[in-house]
């Protein structure tokens, strides 16, 4: 049992290893995998190794060519409008359902993560001014209590975060995304959802458009 239990650990951290290593930008887009070069970095069989390269394949961040060659993935980034539309539609039905939920604890917690934000991007730690934007978001799509949902929504959201890192140095004035951020928070406060819920549409549609590529 315990045997069995450590080989589920070393997949699961090989594979969360890789997929970070994805999204973040250590293993560039068309870049060639090597099972046994990946294993000797991890300290682990190439078999966890294999299994990862697998499940990436099946979320898209990994391709395997006719002649067995395994590659990351491009990003698409015009295909990156799609994803956005999704998420501000889907978005926007959580915030919906949380809506009347939300409470003045869970309104703090939003501001916090947007002035983590902030000084994120002020240092230029593009990483964590995305978690800190993850965390902001997450508070009413939790609180939608639709797990379903939840788990779409985080989705493409990983998708979302390689293209945000990738471009990094060619997003404009991303810092405004505080100021959008703030206008949810407003209208939250005066328990209006239809601001609420248009401003959410507004912080993202925006976040695209800031892009120059």
């Amino acid at each position: 049992m315990e045997n069995k239990i450590q080989r589920k650990f070393v997949r699961e951290e090989a594979y969360l290893k890789i997929r970070n290593w994805i999204l973040e930008g250590t293993l560039a887009p068309k870049e060639k995998l090597r099972d046994k070069e990946l294993a000797a970095e991890l300290g682990v069989s190439r078999t966890p190794v294999r299994e990862a390269l697998l499940r990436l394949e099946e979320e898209g961040l990994v391709q395997t060519k006719p002649n067995s060659s395994t590659f990351v993935s491009s990003i698409d980034f015009h295909n990156a409008f799609h994803l956005y539309s999704i998420v501000w539609t889907l978005e926007k039905l959580a915030l919906n359902q949380a809506f009347g939920s939300i409470t003045e604890f869970h309104i703090q917690n939003m501001i916090q993560a947007n002035e983590e934000f902030l000084k994120q991007m002020q240092v230029n730690n593009r990483l964590k001014a995305l978690d800190a934007d993850y965390d902001f978001h997450t508070t009413y799509v939790k609180l939608s209590e639709n797990t379903e949902l939840e788990k779409m929504i985080s989705e493409i959201k990983r998708k979302l975060k390689r293209l945000d890192l990738y471009y990094f140095n060619k997003i404009n004035n991303a810092e405004l995304s505080y100021e959008e951020h703030k206008h949810i928070i407003e209208a939250l406060q005066k328990k209006d959802l239809n601001a609420a819920l248009s401003s959410v549409e507004k912080n993202w549609k925006s976040s695209f458009a800031r892009f120059e590529i």
